[in-house]
Formats: C-alpha cells, structure tokens, sequence
C-alpha cells in the first residue's frame, strides 16, 4: 500500500479544492497516483469545489457569536442570494462563528481550526461541492472587555445569529450584566442603521479628516473666503462632519433628541456603574466586493450554443 503523505494530500486538495479526508481517500483508492486521484474525485462529483473557486461570490450571510465578555462576527459568501436559505450553509456559517469565537479573527486560523476531524476550511470545500456554488470566508472580527459585555444585533435576520448585517459593541462597565447587554443591543441597533466610522473623533482614520478638511476648505476658497476665515470655518465643518460619522456624537437613533453619549450617561443610573463602548464592528454582507453584471439571455445561449436574439 503506498505510503499518503499530508503534502500529497494537500497538492490534491489545491487541484481539486475537495475536502481533505476525500482526497485522502482518492489518494488511498489510487495508489498515490495524483492524476488518478483526480479523476477519482471527478467521478465521484467531489471536485466541484476547484470549478467553483473563479466565481464571484458576494451573497450569503453574516453571523455572530458572543459569549460574555468576547464577541465575534464573520462574513461566509456564496455566489446567490438563495444558498443564504440554505440548512447546510446556515450551519457552516453558524460552526465558522463558534470557531473564531474560540480561535479569534484571524480568517487563516479559523479555517485551519478542527472540528472533530476535520477542518473549517474542509467544511468549506465539502459544501462547495454539495451545493454547488463558490463559497469563502471572507473576513472575521472580534471584540472582548476585561470588564461589561459585547452585545450584538443582526438586520435582516434569517435565523438567530445570521443575517445580512450584523454589529457587535463591546460596552465596558462594571454595572449589571443583563442591563449593559440590552443597553448593548439597542447602540447596536443603532450602528447598524447610522454606520458610524469610528466611536469619536480620535478614533478616525487621519486620512478621512485630512480629506474631510481639503473638500472644506476648497469648498470656501472657491467662494472667495480669505484665508483666515476659511481656517475658522473648516474647523466647524469638521465638527459637524463628526457628529455625522462618530458614534458618540450622532443622534441616538431611539431618543434622535439625545446623543449616544447623552443615552449612555442616562443609562448608567439603570446599569448600576460607568460606561464606556471600548468598539464596534458593523459588518455589511458584500459590502466591497464588485459584483459581475450578468446577461442571462447570454449564458442561456452560450449553453445551447446559439446567439441571442
């Protein structure tokens, strides 16, 4: 019998984008040879993966798990809207966020990470291949406190813990556990309608405000403003443009009469201690990726081997 070394096993699985114990098994069936192996799996409709892999994929679902004083959220696409309904890919999204609640964010450790003998990057390849569409996890990011709660609150929900946006805040307090979760959720609710960029000004990219500052003053130049007056002006525009993008400062969505800051400081009475959001993460499923304009007579006409009308 030959002897199927993990290297052999992995060059299988880069061809063919199978699942790891099918490529051992291949590899098994076949003597070690690779070529064979690979026809194998074809036979065995265990190769689709690889086929799959050129597709864009921007559908499927965001999830989040959290647990305590840590919390994770995680983007698994899919190619259509449809395999998002999907049992099977539900629960791979679900399995992909417990693992990176237990492994962290980091995309590479998650999909090298076990569960029972295989890994999540193996799950990936074995639903490929069932349900026939490209599939990648995406992007994962985690937030803990030594101190309070990372709550959480998915849009457009299909299931608990997977829908189409989802945000995770990481709320530090040293109040009531099961008051700062709700008080997390509905600042939740609130970064997944407003879309702030950052909790307050300090936490901007620097490259924003600098851009932010050029637009304004441009602006005001054009419109004749001497030099000092435009310095004076930009710097209540960029107050203005932080109270837009800084969550701290936009209105609360719940009481728009209020800022988040104000409903925190109202809130710490009812929570029993201090507050302060040490983060967020607010993950929109596809957002980023360019999606391909598809011509659906086109490719119904390229599979019959005529052109459309």
């Amino acid at each position: 019998m030959a002897n199927i070394t993990a290297q052999m096993v992995k060059d299988l699985r880069e061809l063919t984008g199978a699942g790891m114990m099918d490529c051992k098994g291949a590899l098994g069936e076949t003597g070690g040879d690779i070529e064979a192996a690979v026809d194998w799996l074809r036979k065995k409709g265990l190769s689709k993966a690889a086929k799959k892999a050129g597709r864009v994929a921007a559908e499927g679902l965001i999830g989040v798990a959290r647990k305590g004083t840590k919390g994770v959220v995680v983007e698994v696409n899919s190619e259509t809207d449809f395999v998002a309904r999907n049992d099977m890919f539900q629960g791979l999204v679900r399995m992909t966020a417990d693992v990176a609640l237990d492994v962290g964010a980091d995309v590479e450790k998650i999909k090298a990470a076990k569960v029972g003998h295989a890994t999540i990057a193996d799950a990936i390849s074995e639903t490929i291949a069932k349900i026939g569409e490209n599939m990648t996890l995406r992007r994962a990011a985690e937030l803990s406190v030594g101190q309070g709660v990372v709550a959480s609150y998915m849009h457009n929900s299909v299931i608990d813990g997977l829908g189409k946006i989802g945000v995770i805040v990481a709320l530090e307090s040293s109040g009531q556990a099961d008051e700062l979760t709700a008080l997390g959720r509905m600042v939740a609710m609130h970064v997944a309608a407003s879309s702030p960029q950052a909790v307050e000004a300090a936490g901007l990219d620097p490259a924003v405000v600098a851009r932010e500052k050029d637009v304004l003053a441009d602006k005001f130049k054009a419109q004749g403003k001497p030099a000092a007056m435009i310095e004076k002006i930009v710097e209540s525009g960029l107050k203005t443009f932080y109270k837009e993008v800084t969550l701290l400062e936009q209105p609360y969505i719940h009481d728009p009469s209020k800022t988040v800051a104000q409903a925190l400081k109202e809130a710490e009475g009812k929570v029993g201690g201090p507050i302060k959001i040490k983060g967020f993460v607010r993950y929109a499923l596809g957002e980023g990726i360019e999606k391909q304009e598809s011509d659906f007579a086109a490719e119904v006409a390229a599979q019959a081997g005529t052109k459309p009308n």
